[in-house]
């Protein structure tokens, strides 16, 4: 069996969330994991062999502690082979960081492989739309200043795409949801400091190694205010937050509908008494 494409530079990734330390910025970690927390306190189940897995893991279980999802969780890096014990955990959350995995589906199959039957699993990652007005802009300032594009965009699936995975991965009771949330920046440099502190700049591997030239992010920059503005001057960000939720089979487990059949709603596959609606 041939091995996923290396489309991130993952020695690269260690190397710059080694520099994030030094300066965090971890407000989106504390959105993601408060959104999963509410998510987890809905399910009717208590949870005592609790895992995580990614990257600021601290703020995670901090966060999912606090809230009482559990009383203590298994703090695992996100490295190609996760380092999970089969069948040894009733609760795996993969912590904002599968959108920076070579080999997602991999990393989905080991978590199912780590769960006890009908243990659930939930990952947060960022979707196709987290971004796009950055992206956008300086696609077309490098087109103007440098007359062509190097490899910059991470690639990023649609929450439908995210959702089939779970499907490819051997869960039970897939769902995927989505939210997004608007950040505002005074101008890109705070923006970038901010991408800089998450260590979510360019790892693709096929990124040019070269300095970018001041004239592209000043001609990103008066894109970006001339695009996507608010009526206070300050530039829009759009960061999109999907979530995927999926049960390891096991006995006595409820079973998926018919192809064809309705959709199953969020509150059923959490197993909860609570209808959910996304905006």
């Amino acid at each position: 069996m041939s091995s996923p494409p290396e489309i991130f530079d993952r020695t690269a990734l260690t190397a710059r969330r080694q520099r994030a330390q030094t300066a965090p910025v971890l407000f989106l970690h504390e959105e993601a994991a408060s959104q999963c927390s509410e998510r987890l306190l809905e399910v009717n189940r208590t949870f005592t062999t609790a895992a995580i897995v990614g990257a600021m893991l601290d703020v995670w279980a901090d966060i999912l502690v606090s809230e009482r999802v559990f009383e203590t969780a298994d703090c695992r890096p996100d490295d190609d082979r996760i380092d999970l014990a089969a069948e040894a955990h009733d609760l795996i959350v993969h912590a904002l960081a599968l959108h920076a995995a070579n080999d997602p589906v991999g990393q989905l199959i080991q978590m199912r492989h780590a769960l006890k039957p009908d243990g659930l699993m939930l990952c947060c990652l960022f979707g196709g739309q987290s971004l796009n007005e950055l992206r956008s802009c300086l696609a077309e300032a490098e087109i103007e200043v440098s007359g062509g594009l190097s490899p910059r965009v991470s690639p990023m699936g649609d929450i439908r795409d995210l959702g089939a995975l779970l499907q490819r991965a051997g869960f039970a009771l897939p769902v995927a949801d989505t939210i997004t949330l608007t950040i505002t920046y005074a101008d890109l440099r705070t923006l970038v400091s901010d991408l800089r502190g998450m260590a979510e700049t360019n790892i693709l591997t096929a990124r040019s190694r070269q300095p970018t030239p001041k004239a592209v992010f000043d001609r990103t920059e008066a894109l970006y205010r001339d695009k996507f503005s608010d009526a206070d001057g300050r530039l829009i960000a759009t960061v999109e937050l999907v979530f995927l939720t999926g049960w390891k089979p096991g006995p006595g487990q409820q079973q998926p509908l018919k192809p064809g059949s309705a959709a199953m709603r969020l509150a059923d596959a959490l197993k909860t008494g609570r209808d959910v609606a996304s905006g």
